[in-house]
């Protein structure tokens, strides 16, 4: 199977699997017409050179998940026993025990733990979320502490944090630690001990491990390494970065404790994770991505980001007070490249000035920061758009100098 190139020998999935053919499209508009609808309402599309980023709409649904939703959305089902039946065949296409589908990767972080400190009994419903002094506890490296680790505090445990020293880690996979939770990317990576050392306490410990590997893909590898290759007890994956599905949704991977614990939790159960509400549409619309994603050529995908960002570097080489170079990996520590730009004073512009003027324009053009340099990655364009960008990085620069510019308020 050409989408597993490098990961599985032979081109089967893990465990042997056989590679699974896509759905086909029956029809998508175009980016035109779908720009249309936002202009409709006032608003500018975005070219979206920045990442899989929440607030831009993480990544475009692939052809298949538009129709797999579309399908969903003409027939009413059992929500519960579809929910069941889709994390069964995503459990069998990754290799993992069992899966669930939540309403985003921080949804599913919310849950899992959840379930980790109640158990996968229903009775332990009643008595949750936990009240009192004597509060479950939840290890977190303190590296890694971030404003994602709110979907855990919000369910009132204790947070009790370990450093990069194995005596600290062991201080916090105490008898009443639910569970651990663990960042992964390399942009979490500074401070913290190895991940392998970490599950090792832990099992000894039998204290379950929780990897957040939300923007982990590529590579696709994700859905499988962390659990069946690494040990953790389950991994979190948002369905609407990599994996190019609904935005809304996420995954859960792993033990089929810690999945039947977030099950217990969520809608359509009234738990914790009511509001939380996964749809029919969003259901289908996981499975048919990640069929999708399975069946992709991801070295060919690899190669056309590099391509982009070699196009990106060339095109904007020689340029007065410009240096640029390509950046790896990229924001979220994804094995692909992008391209990094230095503002000099000769350019005329700064890191930020130039961020907006790029917002400025119609449509808007989303970049990232890295330091003190602007960002440029090719994951979330379609084609021919990094050719658009570089023109527009080209003319900007080329427009004078606008170091004193105030920042956009919408940027």
């Amino acid at each position: 199977m050409s989408g597993r190139a490098g990961s599985v020998p032979g081109g089967a999935g893990p465990g042997g699997l056989p590679a699974v053919d896509a759905p086909a499209c029956t029809g998508v508009d175009s980016p035109g017409q779908a720009a249309s609808v936002y202009r409709a309402l006032g608003l500018r599309p975005v070219i979206n050179a920045a990442a899989t980023l929440t607030r831009l709409g993480g990544s475009l649904p692939a052809p298949p998940v538009i129709d797999a939703m579309a399908q969903a959305s003409r027939q009413f089902v059992d929500v519960t026993e579809l929910q069941r039946r889709v994390g069964e065949r995503l459990a069998m296409l990754t290799g993992n025990e069992a899966a669930y589908v939540t309403s985003g990767a921080a949804s599913g972080l919310t849950l899992s733990v959840a379930g980790c400190v109640t158990g996968p009994e229903p009775t332990a419903r009643e008595s949750f979320p936990p009240i009192g002094p004597s509060r479950p506890r939840v290890a977190i490296c303190a590296s890694q502490r971030n404003p994602y680790d709110y979907a855990v505090r919000q369910l009132g445990v204790a947070v009790v944090e370990f450093g990069a020293d194995s005596g600290s880690l062991r201080r916090a996979l105490g008898p009443d630690t639910a569970c651990l939770l663990w960042f992964a990317g390399e942009h979490y990576a500074s401070g913290a001990p190895p991940l392998t050392e970490v599950i090792a306490a832990a099992q000894t410990a039998e204290v379950p491990v929780i990897v957040d590997a939300a923007a982990q893909l590529p590579p696709v590898a994700s859905l499988w390494h962390y659990t069946t290759e690494l040990g953790a007890d389950a991994v979190i994956l948002s369905g609407g970065k990599g994996l190019r599905g609904p935005q809304s949704a996420g995954l859960v991977l792993g033990r089929r404790e810690i999945v039947e614990g977030a099950r217990l939790h969520g809608s359509p159960h009234h738990a914790f994770g009511r509001g939380m509400k996964v749809g029919k549409e969003e259901l289908l619309g996981v499975l048919a991505a990640l069929e999708w994603t399975l069946a992709q050529d991801e070295t060919a995908l690899l190669a056309a980001y590099e391509e982009s960002v070699r196009r990106w570097i060339d095109g904007l080489a020689g340029i007065t007070g410009v240096r640029v170079a390509r950046g790896y990996p990229s924001e979220a520590g994804q094995p692909h490249g992008r391209a990094l730009l230095w503002l000099e004073p000769a350019s005329g512009w700064t890191r930020d000035s130039l961020v907006d003027a790029l917002w400025d324009r119609d449509p808007h053009i989303a970049v990232g920061v890295a330091g003190e340099a602007v960002a440029l990655n090719p994951q979330t364009l379609e084609p021919g758009e990094d050719r658009l960008v570089l023109d527009a990085v080209r003319e900007v620069l080329a427009a004078g100098d606008r170091r004193t510019r105030s920042p956009s308020p919408g940027r």
